[in-house]
């Protein structure tokens, strides 16, 4: 074998053992707002009741995670991290919630445009201030 050849192997073989040791989060971050009832009829469902769970948490997707509709039914688990209003995020929450419609055609506007998820009034207030304009979020499909 090259002496080449032997050093990438080498190299290579170290790198994947190396990133064993490190767990690669699965997270994503980005932006949320909440929208107000009706919430109904929804991109997903329409006017179907059942679409909404016991836990009135649930959300609209923004266009980053809409994906064509396929969206509808995904699970997220949602805590707040950050927000333009001082101590807004409660700390330590973290709340799942299934989204049930589109951000850009939700029956009531949203507080603000262009964020990654719309959180049902339930659901912003599990994880912060219902006050808040936006929060910074992390959130993670389940």
């Amino acid at each position: 074998m090259s002496k080449p050849l032997r050093l990438l192997l080498q190299w290579l073989s170290f790198f994947v053992i190396f990133s064993q040791f490190f767990y690669a989060s699965q997270a994503d971050l980005g932006t949320a707002t909440q929208y107000s009832p009706p919430y109904t009829p929804s991109a997903c469902f329409g006017s179907d009741s059942t679409q909404f769970p016991s836990s009135n948490f649930f959300a609209a997707a923004g266009e980053g995670i809409w994906d064509d509709g396929a969206a509808c039914g995904r699970q997220y688990l949602v805590s707040c991290i950050s927000s333009i209003s001082p101590r807004a995020c409660k700390s330590g929450e973290t709340i799942q919630i299934k989204i049930v419609d589109r951000a850009q055609t939700v029956a009531s506007k949203p507080t603000r445009q262009g964020t990654t998820i719309v959180l049902s009034n339930a659901a912003l207030a599990a994880i912060a201030d219902s006050n808040a304009p936006s929060l910074n979020i992390d959130f993670r499909q389940v």
